[in-house]
């Protein structure tokens, strides 16, 4: 156990982040798609081929190293009274802001493509979103299972979880937004962390 104060990051609304990035910067990737006429392919089999990679990278998303969750879960230990929680804002603006360049040469990969294949690269990324999403459900529902929250220090190991009650926060189970006032929200993390 790690002595002293330190923060702690929502594990789900990583997670989160990264679909709700990936899904957005692949509709917009995939819509000039739609209007493309000279692409050699054509946009019939550019759709087709980017139905195709959308499911397939959906489905490699959640499947690829989603264990991992329930595993690290089961070997956390809880935090400590004298943690910070990190606000669910704050997290997930730390994290576009580490991924920022991959992400914009994700959209250019992504947008450029329609030359060659209509809207196949930006279903290949709106694709990864939905699948990040479909995980961030699984962990919402490992969360709700064990009645506590995951949590990890954004400058520690990133395997190594800790838990806090089920109210710690201003996010629900599976990183979304909780449905009450900041000052409830605050004073109720106080409590979640001390049990």
């Amino acid at each position: 156990m790690v002595r002293g104060a330190y923060t702690l990051a929502r594990v789900a609304v990583t997670v989160r982040a990264a679909a709700c990035w990936s899904w957005w910067l692949g509709v917009i990737a995939a819509a000039p798609g739609t209007a493309v006429t000279f692409s050699p392919t054509g946009r019939r089999i550019g759709v087709m081929a980017g139905a195709a990679l959308f499911v397939l990278a959906a489905v490699a998303a959640f499947v690829v190293r989603g264990g991992r969750y329930a595993q690290r879960a089961e070997a956390a230990s809880r935090a400590a009274k004298s943690v910070y929680l990190q606000d669910r804002r704050v997290t997930a603006r730390a994290w576009l802001r580490r991924r920022r360049w991959w992400l914009a040469a994700a959209f250019v990969v992504a947008a450029g493509s329609s030359v060659l294949l209509p809207c196949a690269g930006g279903m290949l990324v709106g694709g990864l979103g939905a699948g990040l999403w479909a995980r961030s459900r699984r962990v919402a529902r490992i969360e709700r299972s064990a009645d506590a929250l995951l949590w990890v220090r954004p400058d520690g190991r990133p395997d190594a979880y800790e838990l806090t009650g089920i109210a710690a926060g201003d996010a629900a189970p599976g990183g979304g937004r909780r449905r009450r006032s900041a000052a409830a929200a605050a004073a109720r993390s106080r409590v979640a962390v001390s049990r």
